[in-house]
C-alpha cells in the first residue's frame, strides 16, 4: 500500500511541484488547499484535494480528525504553507508561526503525528552574513533574522523543535525559481526589455535552487533514515554575482545588449518605503517594502549544503543556466515573455 503524504500550500508556486514529485514517487498524495485556492496547477486526477482551514483552529481540528478517522494519519507531511509578502507585517507571524503551531498541536492531540514532518523555512532566518570574507552560512550558525519575515520563520522552526520527540526536518531554502514563479520572472522580463536593475555597488553573492530540485530534495529527505531532527540549507552549491545572473538570462533569451542599472542603497530604501505605504493604503502586499530592502541589501547568501549531501545525497540536477533555460521556455509558452 502506498504511503500517504500531505502537502500544505499545495496551490502555490512550490507546492504544485512538490505534489508532482510525490505523485512521481508513487505516494498517495493529498494536496491541502483553501476554499479560495486556484487549482490551475493541480489538475492531475491522481491528486487528492483536501480543504484545510488554518485560519480557524476549531474547524481545522474537525477537518483533520475526520480525515484520520476515515483514512488513518498521513505517513509524511510537508508544511509548505507560508506567506512571503504581507501588507501588514503582523500577518507574517500569524501565517508562518501561529498557523504552524496550531497545526502541530492538533496533530499531537489527534494522534496524527507522521513519521516525518518537513517544514519549509528560509535562508532569511539567518540575517546578515559575512560581507567581508563571504564565508558561507553553516547549519550550526546562530540565526539572527533582521526581517519580520525571517523572525516569523525562525519562530516556526523553534515551535517544531520544542515538541517532545517530534520528527521534524527543516529546510532553509534560498532563492527558489522556475516555471510559475513571479518575482524572478520580473527580473528576467526586465532583462528581456534591455535593462538589469541591481542595488548597491558592493559585490553581492546570490544563491538559487531550481524548484524541481527543491521538490526532489524534500522527498529524498523524507525517505532518508539519517534526515530527522536536523536543519538543512537548500541551494545550488555555488553562488552567482548579479552580472553572472544577467549574462545567463541574456544568453538564454538571446538578448545581446542589456544595460545594467545600479541604484544606490539610499534611493532603494526610499523607493521601498513609498511602495510599502502604497501597499498599506491599498491593503495589498507590495513586492518592494522595508523587509524586502533588507533582503536585497544583503551581500552574502552563500550557504553550506554539505549535511544534505551526506544525509540524503543532495545534489541539484539543475545549475542556474539549465534552470533559467527551462523556466524561460515555460514563460514563453505561457505567454509571459
Amino acid at each position: 500500500m502506498a504511503k500517504k503524504i500531505l502537502i500544505t500550500g499545495a496551490g502555490g508556486f512550490v507546492g504544485g511541484f512538490i505534489v508532482e514529485e510525490a505523485l512521481k514517487r508513487g505516494y498517495e498524495t493529498w494536496a491541502a488547499v483553501r476554499a479560495t485556492t486556484s487549482l490551475e496547477y493541480l489538475t492531475d486526477e491522481r491528486i487528492n484535494i483536501i480543504e484545510l482551514d488554518f485560519s480557524d483552529k476549531s474547524v481545522l481540528k474537525e477537518q483533520i480528525s475526520l480525515f484520520i478517522a476515515e483514512n488513518g494519519k498521513w505517513d509524511f507531511i510537508i508544511h509548505n504553507l507560508g506567506a512571503t509578502k504581507c501588507a501588514n507585517f503582523r500577518d507574517f507571524n500569524r501565517i508562518n508561526y501561529e498557523y504552524l503551531k496550531d497545526f502541530t498541536t492538533i496533530l499531537c492531540e489527534t494522534n496524527g503525528i507522521p513519521e516525518k514532518f518537513l517544514l519549509m523555512s528560509s535562508l532569511s532566518v539567518m540575517g546578515l552574513g559575512d560581507e567581508a570574507g563571504y564565508t558561507p552560512f553553516k547549519p550550526t550558525d546562530i540565526p539572527m533574522p533582521n526581517t519580520s519575515y525571517g523572525v516569523s520563520k525562525l519562530k516556526g522552526e523553534q515551535a517544531v523543535k520544542a515538541i517532545p520527540d517530534f520528527p521534524y526536518i527543516i529546510f532553509r531554502a534560498t532563492g527558489v525559481y522556475g516555471p510559475h514563479e513571479k518575482d524572478y520572472y520580473l527580473m528576467i522580463k526586465s532583462i528581456a526589455q534591455g535593462f538589469d536593475f541591481s542595488v548597491g555597488f558592493k559585490k553581492q553573492m546570490l544563491t538559487f535552487i531550481y524548484v524541481k530540485d527543491l521538490a526532489c530534495a524534500m522527498i529524498d529527505a523524507l525517505e532518508a533514515p539519517d534526515a530527522i531532527k536536523k536543519t538543512y540549507f537548500i541551494a545550488e552549491k555555488r553562488g552567482y554575482t548579479q552580472k553572472e545572473f544577467r549574462e545567463i538570462v541574456a544568453r538564454t533569451i538571446g538578448k545581446k545588449h542589456v544595460i545594467p542599472v545600479c541604484a544606490p542603497l539610499w534611493l532603494t530604501r526610499i523607493v521601498c518605503w513609498i511602495s510599502e505605504q502604497i501597499g498599506v493604503l491599498r491593503m495589498k502586499p507590495s513586492t518592494l517594502n522595508s523587509d524586502k530592502f533588507k533582503i536585497i541589501k544583503q551581500r552574502n547568501w552563500l550557504c553550506d549544503v554539505s549535511n544534505g549531501e551526506k544525509d540524503f545525497n543532495f545534489a541539484p540536477k539543475y545549475d542556474l543556466e539549465t534552470g533559467i533555460k527551462e523556466a524561460v521556455e515555460w514563460y514563453r509558452q505561457a505567454g509571459w515573455l
